[in-house]
């Protein structure tokens, strides 16, 4: 008996051994990233900062299902797809009350450069769940020349009247460096509002 429980211990031993052997650094490949954002990223939510004042907080890359739920008594099979299509679609930024952290309004960046571009094709699935759920939905194209001001009345345009008239003015360093980095992505142009979406002249997102 005693013997079967030393044997036991010293296979246990070997196994623990065997498995720090195998897998020494690769179990963790892991090092931090120099820039959470993308430079765009960065000069557009430094934008959004200045334009929306102190009214909202402002969330980034939100998965759709954090700001979305599904109404009870949903039929099963309806239920579970739609769960998984709206864990798998991402809102670049998300503006939220600062009283109670409820989504207010989605923002999109829409990047027509590279191969495919980015979100350069309006996902209906995105906009018909938002549309659903009373979110406002803006898509603005990555352009030069925007100024904290067109940001605001871009967002200002999608907003309810009650948090409209709550917003704050822009400081009087609008439009400064920021936008100056944000005109090195393309050509000037300025957002203006369609239906749906908001985005940037001369063509629809």
């Amino acid at each position: 008996m005693e013997l079967a429980i030393v044997l036991m211990m010293l296979l246990i031993i070997v196994a623990v051994g065997a498995m720090k052997l195998y897998e020494p650094s690769l179990a963790f490949p892991f090092k931090k990233k120099g820039n959470l954002f993308t430079p765009v990223e960065r000069t557009f939510l430094g934008l959004i900062e200045e334009a929306v004042g102190n009214e909202f907080r402002i969330l980034c890359r939100v998965k759709m299902s954090d700001i979305l739920t599904i109404h009870q008594n949903t039929d099963k099979r309806i239920s579970k797809n739609a769960a998984t299509r709206a864990g798998s679609k991402h809102l670049d930024f998300v503006l939220c009350s600062k009283e109670d952290m409820s989504p207010v309004i989605a923002i999109d960046l829409v990047r027509n450069t590279g191969k495919d571009g980015y979100k350069s094709q309006r996902d209906f699935y995105v906009s018909g769940a938002l549309d659903a759920a009373r979110i406002p939905h803006v898509r603005i194209k990555v352009r030069s020349g925007y100024k904290v001001q067109d940001i605001r009345e871009c967002i200002q345009a999608k907003l309810p009247k009650v948090k409209l008239r709550r917003l704050d003015a822009p400081t009087p360093s609008s439009g400064g460096k920021l936008a100056n980095e944000f005109a090195r992505q393309a050509k000037p142009t300025r957002p203006i509002q369609t239906n749906k979406t908001v985005i940037s002249r001369p063509t629809a997102a």
